[in-house]
């Protein structure tokens, strides 16, 4: 994971890795779960969404990063995406032995069981695109004005009340330099 590089079409100021972002979204995911059930009266398993979200990009150690604007092209394309991802799940899979597959299976393949934590999971992705976004332009990277405007534009689509409290309790922190953290 450590070797396969995003944003593949922007010159980034921090470049960043799937391994970098995967961990960056299993803490997000995780913080979603706990905003929900701390403040919205949520029932969700926070360490079951961040495990989720350690394993969402794992077909990509075998497709790559695909940009979102070529993955998402138009619906062909996002169809046989779709596709490629899912022999690759196969692929890991098979890779692991047969007495654990039972285990990773349902990290790889999501169940029905599992759609509230694989929602908080996407969101979390959604909000890392953007946080990477407001990293970028803070360095003065304009390259990712547009992106970053488009991302605010599809978090705020997710009308998910605990994506609404991380954004604007957090959200402002990620354009202040280290010094400013304090």
């Amino acid at each position: 994971m450590k070797f396969i590089k995003r944003w593949g079409l922007m010159h980034t100021t921090y470049p960043e890795n799937i391994q970098e972002h995967t961990v960056r979204v299993a803490m997000i995911a995780h913080a979603l779960a706990v905003i929900r059930n701390r403040l919205y009266g949520g029932q969700v398993s926070a360490e079951r969404t961040a495990v989720l979200a350690l394993y969402h990009d794992a077909s990509e150690v075998l497709t790559g990063d695909l940009p979102a604007p070529v993955k998402y092209f138009n619906p062909q394309i996002r169809a046989a995406y779709h596709g490629i991802e899912e022999a690759a799940h196969q692929t890991l899979l098979a890779m692991v032995p047969g007495a654990l597959q039972g285990d990773y299976r349902p990290l790889l393949f999501p169940t029905a069981a599992d759609a509230v934590h694989w929602t908080l999971v996407k969101a979390a992705d959604k909000i890392c695109a953007y946080l990477k976004c407001l990293e970028e332009v803070a360095a003065g990277n304009n390259e990712f004005v547009k992106a970053e405007k488009a991302l605010r534009e599809a978090v705020d689509k997710l009308d998910l009340p605990e994506v609404r409290y991380f954004v604007e309790t957090f959200g402002p922190s990620f354009r202040l330099t280290l010094d400013e953290l304090r």
